[in-house]
């Protein structure tokens, strides 16, 4: 399959005379979505030109997934795609590959083409052949233009923008390689064509613009969180004792399939037992013991949009006497950092509120376990001790992603809150998480029917799971 699930319908005309699909909208977004995005980058821009290249094939065979920024600003789904965002004009030009016999007429199937067709379809100006970028490239840039283009290297799926990052600086840095990002090189490449041009980062502008969603990514957002609240629930079901981590996965890998997502948002991060201690195990291949908690953290990539939950359960789904006061203290100071949360508040206030919740809470729990007490205190005192204007993280076209750009949680800032609490020497963990959308009046847990309290985990494991009614 070479594309994301978008539709195009454009003739490819007199090369081979059938009927290519073009993208439509339907599936995703309609084009005035990105020229809404687009026209925000050119009032940003003034007289500069915005350049930005589209991410390579993929090697072998491999699904094909744009980069998340050039898709935000066009929702082009091709390989080696170029587009010119104009300040001074207000023009979008798209340069596209040609038609390859070889390659859409034989083995891949239809593809998006320069042609008046496509850009119509795109809602852009123009869409061209990708030759002739670099003829008009001069005249483009006479003068001295200021170029915009993104500094840091492309994040495509199962990534947020620092791990490209890293492995860029790793890669640049290591003294048996030594290769440069392709986004350096690509700079050096329209430097070497214009060197009186200024080139500026567009990377903050794009965040900018990507830290409050609109109604449509909300819509795409809440989507793909219902569908990673159903995989959850469904490995609870599933969940038995003796049972690998890496079956859980492939329950909820069903479902994202199931409901339509591209593929997963990260790594699956399901621990059992002494690897809940771990905040991003991702091995998967324990077994469930009886008397285990498992932590289940995976979410799906749909329609080039990220949710990230995390829930705990009984392997048996029976929460002994001790996992209880355990479980029970951490979802009451989890639950006193959700109450806190407001709208137009900065994290840090927020924070300072729930730490006085939580004292009560402690004041007033009935511990029995002096090894729970003392982890549910040093969870209280390392909220008391953050300095930090954040909550957690947030989430969009990357499971992390771009940082809030306001001191305050605005309506349509969308983040997680994760906090973990550990008893060391017993390398035992619990982390919940939930999907936070702030609104005109407050939030909106968007995971909130996934099932926290214990009763209601035990209820639905003890419905039958599709193991249940798997081949054997």
């Amino acid at each position: 399959m070479r594309t994301l699930a978008i539709l195009f319908c454009v003739a490819i005309g007199t090369i081979t005379g059938l009927a290519q699909p073009v993208f439509t909208g339907t599936e995703i977004f309609p084009p005035e979505e990105f020229a809404a995005r687009r026209a925000n980058v050119m009032a940003a821009i003034g007289d500069g030109v915005a350049i930005l290249q589209g991410t390579t094939e993929r090697p072998g065979e491999q699904a094909f997934r744009q980069n998340n920024q050039f898709f935000y600003l066009t929702g082009v789904v091709e390989p080696r795609a170029i587009a010119v965002i104009d300040g001074r004009t207000k023009k979008t030009t798209i340069f596209l590959q040609p038609f390859s016999d070889r390659r859409e007429g034989r083995m891949y199937g239809p593809a998006l083409h320069p042609g008046e067709d496509a850009a119509r379809a795109l809602g852009v100006d123009a869409v061209l052949a990708r030759e002739e970028f670099g003829k008009l490239l001069p005249d483009l840039l006479r003068g001295g233009r200021t170029i915009y283009t993104p500094f840091r290297p492309e994040v495509l799926g199962e990534a947020a923008s620092s791990d490209p990052r890293a492995l860029a600086n790793a890669t640049k840095n290591d003294p048996w390689d030594g290769r440069i990002s392709r986004e350096e090189q690509f700079i050096q490449k329209l430097k070497a064509v214009a060197a009186a041009s200024e080139t500026k980062d567009l990377d903050p502008i794009l965040d900018r613009l990507r830290d409050i969603k609109s109604a449509r990514e909300i819509t795409l957002i809440r989507e793909a969180t219902r569908i990673t609240g159903l995989a959850i629930m469904e490995a609870m079901r599933d969940a038995k004792p003796g049972m690998h981590e890496y079956e859980l996965q492939a329950v909820a890998e069903y479902v994202f399939k199931k409901h339509g997502a591209y593929g997963p948002s990260y790594f699956a991060l399901i621990a059992t037992g002494p690897n809940t201690y771990y905040s991003h195990y991702h091995k998967d291949t324990a077994r469930l013991a009886d008397g285990d908690l498992v932590q289940f953290d995976y979410a799906p990539d749909y329609k080039y949009y990220q949710s990230d939950v995390t829930r705990v359960f009984p392997a048996n789904g029976k929460f002994t006497p001790r996992q209880r006061e355990f479980y029970s203290i951490y979802v009451k100071l989890y639950q006193a950092l959700m109450t806190s949360i407001k709208v137009h508040k900065a994290p840090r206030d927020i924070i300072r509120d729930a730490v006085a919740k939580m004292d009560e809470m402690l004041a007033s729990f009935q511990f029995t376990d002096p090894k729970i007490k003392a982890a549910a205190t040093a969870f209280v005192t390392r909220y008391r001790n953050n300095t930090s204007n954040s909550l957690g993280h947030s989430v969009g076209m990357e499971v992390h992603d771009v940082r809030m750009t306001a001191e305050t949680l605005e309506p349509g800032f969308i983040f997680t809150i994760e906090p973990a609490m550990q008893i060391e020497d017993e390398h035992l963990g619990i982390r919940l998480e939930d999907m936070i959308l702030m609104t005109e009046s407050g939030y909106e847990n968007l995971s909130a029917f996934v099932p926290v309290e214990i009763e209601a985990i035990e209820r639905l494991m003890a419905q039958p799971g599709l193991s249940d009614y798997a081949i054997k």
